[in-house]
């Protein structure tokens, strides 16, 4: 304990990035994956042939390989940019095929009578999505989507082996490389870092669960 006690505040710094990739990734995820999500259930064949290919390619494809090609083949393609900004979308990339998937389960969990009925009155699809199928979702979305929110924290170590720099995972590097210490108490402080955001995510997410059940 003395060692993560010794270097608490390059533990708290690389906490404090690695809330701010998975911030930034989970916003992003949601967005993509709420899109997927609309094109997945479309009435237009090309947006479903284009959103399951998007969740059968990434969902299929492992994250490493996903964040292998946005830091190291983007570039030969001219397209240059942070190893922070490439692997915080790699990321979001990847989890948007599962928040897509989730978000789907819960549009096909509202009854189909409550579609019609919206486009018996002269609702649009997109209108009748957003206005009157996804609000009814969220409450089904819970559950699933928490479990993709979860995985996205554990896996955003994976961006800080890309040369993100400031994370957990970089700072458990630095603290064995860099500066000699002994791994399995640098490693313990890492991983403890990690519970302390997937531990009360869980906790929020198992309340909110309630509430929407309490709701429903």
């Amino acid at each position: 304990m003395q060692v993560i006690i010794d270097n608490l505040p390059l533990y708290a710094s690389g906490l404090l990035r690695t809330v701010h990739i998975c911030l930034l990734a989970g916003v992003l995820a949601l967005v993509i994956g709420t899109i997927a999500a609309g094109f997945r259930v479309s009435p237009l064949p090309p947006l479903r042939a284009a959103g399951t290919t998007w969740v059968n390619v990434l969902r299929n494809c492992p994250l490493t390989v996903v964040l292998f090609f946005m830091a190291f083949g983007l570039p030969e393609l001219g397209f240059n940019g942070s190893y922070f900004w490439f692997g915080t979308i790699g990321l979001a990339l990847y989890t948007s095929a599962f928040v897509c998937e989730a978000i789907r389960s819960g549009i096909n969990a509202v009854p189909a009578g409550q579609a019609e009925a919206a486009r018996s009155v002269g609702l649009t699809f997109g209108q009748t999505l957003g206005e009157v199928v996804l609000p009814q979702a969220v409450r089904t979305v819970v559950p699933p989507l928490g479990n993709v929110i979860i995985a996205m924290i554990k896996n955003s170590a994976l961006v800080g082996a890309f040369g993100v720099g400031g994370d957990l995972f970089f700072v458990g590097e630095t603290l064995t490389s860099a500066r000699g210490l002994a791994a399995l108490p640098v490693l313990i402080g890492v991983a403890l870092g990690y519970l302390v955001l997937t531990i009360p995510a869980g906790l929020l997410l198992g309340y909110l669960e309630r509430k929407v059940a309490i709701a429903r």
